[in-house]
């Protein structure tokens, strides 16, 4: 018997619980009860729910947002002529339109760090 469990199995009443029990109590009839050990299971799994939950309200939000501002822009281009156009710009069209390097005026230079 290594372990309190152990004692507490083999019918062994360790001396604070002792002191605890009232006089003319029969010993044989005594039951001592452990508590379970904590579990994290619990907790860890409520607080993902409510991240993933949380998540989950952003992105209804930001969708909801964006289907109610694009509802007002048709109302508004319908009704009172205004419109909005959205320019994307991408590396395709950034390749059109840059600039080609002129050839090199310059003569190309020798090798050789020395003048000959």
């Amino acid at each position: 018997m290594q372990l309190p469990e152990d004692q507490i199995r083999a019918g062994h009443i360790p001396a604070d619980l002792y002191r605890q029990i009232p006089p003319g109590t029969d010993l044989r009839k005594v039951v001592i009860v452990q508590e379970a050990p904590r579990s994290y299971k619990g907790p860890i799994v409520l607080t993902l729910v409510i991240i993933a939950g949380s998540v989950a309200v952003l992105l209804v939000i930001a969708f909801v947002v964006q289907v109610i501002a694009t509802a007002a822009l048709a109302v508004l281009s319908a009704t009172c002529g205004l419109s909005y156009t959205i320019n994307r710009t991408g590396k395709s069209s950034s390749r059109r339109t840059a600039r080609k390097t002129p050839a090199r005026s310059r003569p190309v230079r020798s090798k050789s760090r020395y003048r000959k």
